[in-house]
């Protein structure tokens, strides 16, 4: 996993590889008013059950039509409020609903899109989805302005480096969020309008080949503070072989500095599991010498067979202090449950495939619907 900072690298790769993916990443969340949201655009969906059933059926040489990445595109908009699911929507279809360009940063899926402002520092991100099993219909409008970015650059240096292609880009570690979200009620025709007034993150990651072949499982979080902020990220290897990736960074808000650490030391504790959630630690800790961090996941706001993201707990401990009651957001991932069939079968519950009908799509969100209704 090779992990920079550079801008140019926030443009469409267009990778042809079986099982290559690439995703563009952004959160914002508003502490006051408990709102928070995560979109990502995709080319090539890492978690579609259709492409990872493609190409297993190509590597096993059912088929010999090897799966095309853009194929497999994708969007995501989720909207939590007060830790409480207010919209969940993924879109993947083919590369007709897919565009991006290799010269020019920005990204669309049907009429959801950003683009980039050089000389703001910012991101536009235009959205406007219909989500006709749940009745709903969205549109927003939001400008990511950059906080601060940061420069580092890093070689995965196991096996001498001749690993596969992965990289994570930390685009921006911070940002600062303004717009306006409609939810449109598809039945009655009545709108709420939401102001959105933030802190947000954007990063970018793409790879090779698929996730499960080359990644055991990762964590990643960040969180901000008056005094200290901060992203954390964590990769271990399939290959035990390799030596797991840690890495935390730190901005003082106070003097301005920042500070990349990549030797950090990493502990698990506390383990958790449950029949649609992989085996995961409620606890982690990150030491570098004096500097330690403490991460407690304290509330699943959404979770999958192979994903958790949740509300997190942090401490960090630095300069001889104990600074508490700082309040972030952390994601877990263990890829190699994409291999299991039957958790595909589940994870088709929480995918729009266009052009796919889906037993499973439809009940899930009728489900979801109806509890939505009924504790509203």
């Amino acid at each position: 996993m090779n992990i920079t900072t550079e801008l140019d690298q926030e443009v469409w790769h267009d990778l042809h590889e079986a099982g290559a993916y690439e995703w563009w990443y952004f959160d914002a969340e508003d502490k006051a008013s408990g709102l928070s949201l995560v979109l990502i655009w995709f080319s090539g969906f890492p978690f579609s059950p259709y492409y990872t059933n493609h190409y297993e059926r190509w590597k096993h040489r059912i088929t010999t039509e090897a799966p095309l990445p853009s194929n497999y595109s994708a969007f995501s908009f989720q909207l939590y409020e007060n830790g409480r699911e207010v919209v969940n929507f993924i879109k993947e279809g083919s590369n007709g609903l897919f565009e991006s360009s290799r010269s020019a940063i920005g990204v669309r899926f049907e009429k959801n899109s950003f683009t980039y402002d050089v000389l703001k520092d910012a991101y536009s991100l235009d959205i406007d989805f219909s989500f006709p099993v749940r009745q709903k219909a969205v549109k927003a409008s939001l400008l990511f302005t950059s906080c601060r970015r940061i420069v580092y650059e890093k070689k995965d240096e196991n096996n001498a480096g001749k690993v596969p292609l992965h990289q994570w880009l930390l685009s921006v570690p911070k940002a600062d969020v303004e717009g306006v979200i409609e939810i449109i009620e598809q039945s009655s025709g009545a709108v709420r309008t939401i102001p959105v007034n933030a802190t947000g993150y954007h990063d970018h990651n793409f790879g090779a080949l698929p996730m499960q072949e080359y990644l055991a499982r990762w964590y990643w979080g960040r969180a901000f503070s008056e005094r200290f902020d901060l992203v954390y990220y964590v990769t271990f290897f399939k290959n035990n072989a390799y030596k797991p990736l840690a890495l935390l960074v730190l901005h003082d808000n106070r003097s301005g500095k920042v500070t990349v650490l990549d030797k950090v030391h990493f502990r698990e504790s506390n383990f958790r599991r449950s029949f649609f959630s992989p085996v995961h630690s409620i606890n982690l800790e990150l030491q570098y010498e004096d500097i330690g961090l403490k991460i407690h996941h304290n509330k699943v706001l959404d979770a999958g067979p192979f994903y958790l993201r949740f509300a997190s707990d942090i401490s960090l401990h630095i300069e001889g202090k104990e600074l508490d009651g700082i309040k972030g957001i952390s994601e877990f991932l263990n890829p190699e449950r994409l291999q299991s069939r039957f958790m595909r079968f589940f994870t088709r519950s929480r995918i729009w495939r266009d052009g796919e009908p889906s037993l499973m799509y439809d009940s899930y969100n009728n489900i979801k619907r109806s509890l939505n209704w009924i504790n509203s």
